[in-house]
């Protein structure tokens, strides 16, 4: 795709509100969407919010800086939840970003401009950030393939922080070799696309014992046809992660926005700056307890998985919420969380269903982007 090829069907599909501004960068791709937390050099930054100020970053973030080497073009920015603080990229200063699948639906977060920017074809791949499922959750939601890499795998320099504890860039892409391709762009690595599918069936794949449960309808279904054969493995309660990763998240999240919250409230949504301010609530001895916590936690996942190649679930417990439908962030992270946590590779990938898309999360090793790749396209192709 050519950069004048993915204007053109910006501009045709506007109204998706997948993107907060566009580049003037010319020529042949790939042509990548980013996510309005990272700096490109000549783009204005605004993380979702009013507060930055309105000048072109000076700089690439490194992640930028590695694509270019690869001949990637940056196409523009792409819309987000306020300062990545959601599941829905209902943006209250740049409005929603809308589901390509069904424009009633929102596209999830927060890197919902990245997804809906990939699914309407508007680009080769674009990068979000994750912290509790901000790439898995959008591209289930909205029908494509998302990768977390292993944390600390992309550099993070040049990019606004949630928390830097748990703070993930990655790729988001049509397919896993495209997703996969766009990884080795984005870091020094080699060799994470996989040459030679192989099958289902020669990979140890289990499902977390008791994780999955409260699944709308849609989603059950398509689930329960997934996950036909695949064992249960005794594995650590997923709500006692998730807790943690919450209590990380906001104390990190709240620490960078300090002097903000206290200069210029008025200047956050209310959702945000609610959040923010629970944040500030939460005592130093809490957050110390809880980084502790996570550290037993890889250690107990780790042990958990074992031999396992991979876990299987569903990236999310509910297809694409209609706009404005209160109460659905814990439905679409309760499955992320828990590995944005541990900081494992996961992906998520379209189930092989017709209709509005549903992901299913496929979790790898610590370090392992790889072998996940290859569990993912032998799902893929099986699909």
């Amino acid at each position: 795709m050519t950069s004048r090829e993915a204007r053109a069907r910006i501009g045709a599909g506007s109204r998706l509100n997948a993107f907060i501004s566009l580049t003037g960068e010319e020529g042949d791709g790939p042509v990548v969407a980013v996510k309005d937390l990272i700096d490109v050099r000549g783009s204005v930054t605004t993380g979702g919010g009013i507060i930055l100020p309105k000048e072109p970053a000076l700089a690439d973030a490194t992640v930028i800086g590695l694509i270019r080497r690869h001949g990637c073009l940056v196409v523009g920015k792409t819309n987000l939840d306020e300062w990545a603080a959601g599941a829905t990229s209902e943006n209250p200063h740049y409005g929603a970003a809308l589901n390509p699948r069904d424009e009633s639906r929102v596209a999830g977060g927060s890197s919902g401009g990245s997804a809906a920017a990939v699914a309407a074809g508007m680009c080769d791949w674009a990068i979000g950030t994750d912290t509790g499922g901000s790439i898995r959750t959008p591209a289930a939601l909205c029908g494509v393939v998302g990768v977390k890499p292993t944390h600390g795998w992309v550099s993070p320099d040049g990019v606004i922080p949630r928390s830097e504890t748990l703070d993930v860039v990655g790729p988001l892409a049509p397919d896993v070799t495209a997703a996969f391709g766009a990884l080795e762009c984005m870091t020094h690595e080699s060799g994470l696309v996989p040459t030679r599918p192989r099958s289902p069936r020669d990979f140890r794949l289990a499902v977390p014992q008791g994780w999955v449960d409260g699944l709308d309808a849609r989603t059950a279904t398509i689930w329960e046809r997934v996950r036909a054969g695949l064992p249960e493995i005794p594995f650590p309660d997923r709500e006692r992660m998730v807790a943690v990763q919450q209590i990380i998240a906001r104390v990190e999240a709240a620490a960078y926005h300090q002097t903000w919250l206290q200069a210029c409230p008025h200047l956050y949504g209310p959702d945000v700056l609610e959040s923010l301010r629970a944040g500030l609530k939460i005592s130093g001895v809490d957050y110390r307890t809880a980084l502790a916590e996570r550290r037993r936690l890889i250690a107990e996942v780790s042990g958990a998985m074992g031999t396992w190649d991979a876990l299987v679930l569903p990236t999310t417990a509910c297809i694409a919420p209609r706009l404005g439908t209160p109460g659905v962030t814990e439905p679409l992270s309760r499955f992320t969380r828990p590995f944005s946590l541990t900081g494992q590779p996961a992906i998520s990938l379209p189930a092989p269903a017709p209709g509005l898309p549903v992901g299913i999360q496929v979790v790898g090793h610590l370090g392992a982007d790889r072998a996940l790749g290859e569990v993912a396209l032998a799902l893929e192709r099986a699909w």
